[in-house]
């Protein structure tokens, strides 16, 4: 096939699924954290002194790492779901939420005792963040792989693992205010391990969902 053929192809098909109904990519990613909100009330809720926390730098940082990740992949996932638009220069964006939490790493090991590092590292709630995260950011995966179905990717199992990584941060930012564990050495290791299952998640569904 030549390279006209191809484009006039992709542009083709492009066009057939934009004409079907679907859900626009940008709404899903504004209807996201209500989805996240329905499931995370009922399931947890905020832990019992959310809002006395609130001032509190390490409270604070888990929403601000967690929202940044958010942020970063749903900019890489609009750039992803259409064919012309170019996407790895948008791949530095994720780098901001992990020099963020990097950083927060380092204040916590200059400034805490070294004999307080692994309690603060393994924490109290580490089983249920591993559960938590997916769980609320399950039904957030499965509303932007539809968003996702009805537009072009043209790298299936790559976005879909960046829909995951999006989820996650979703999800991330609530269960944070339940989260009792606050230490940033909590979050760098039980955050992106459950953040990995959604990742997982996304490109196995992505890689069968989303192809052409």
């Amino acid at each position: 096939m030549q390279t006209d053929e191809l484009i006039a192809d992709l542009s083709g098909k492009f066009a057939r699924r934009k004409s079907q109904a679907g859900l626009p990519l940008w709404l899903a990613a504004a209807i996201a954290p209500v989805v996240a909100f329905a499931v995370f009330m009922p399931l947890l809720g905020p832990r019992p002194d959310f809002l006395a926390s609130f001032g509190s730098i390490r409270f604070d940082m888990k929403f601000v790492e967690a929202g940044l990740l958010a942020v970063a992949a749903l900019g890489l996932l609009a750039a992803l779901a259409r064919p012309a638009r170019p996407w790895r220069n948008r791949l530095p964006l994720l780098l901001v939420p992990a020099l963020v939490l990097l950083a927060a790493v380092a204040v916590e090991l200059a400034v805490m005792p070294e004999a307080t590092w692994p309690i603060r590292a393994i924490g109290q709630n580490a089983r249920t963040c591993l559960i938590a995260i997916p769980t609320i950011g399950a039904p957030v995966l499965l509303l932007l792989l539809y968003a996702l179905s009805h537009q072009a990717p043209t790298r299936p199992t790559l976005t879909g693992a960046v829909a995951g990584l999006a989820a996650a941060g979703v999800s991330a930012v609530f269960y944070a205010a339940h989260c009792p564990d606050d230490s940033p050495l909590f979050v760098a290791v039980w955050y992106p391990l459950a953040t990995m299952i959604l990742v997982a998640a996304g490109a196995l569904a992505g890689s069968r969902l989303l192809r052409w």
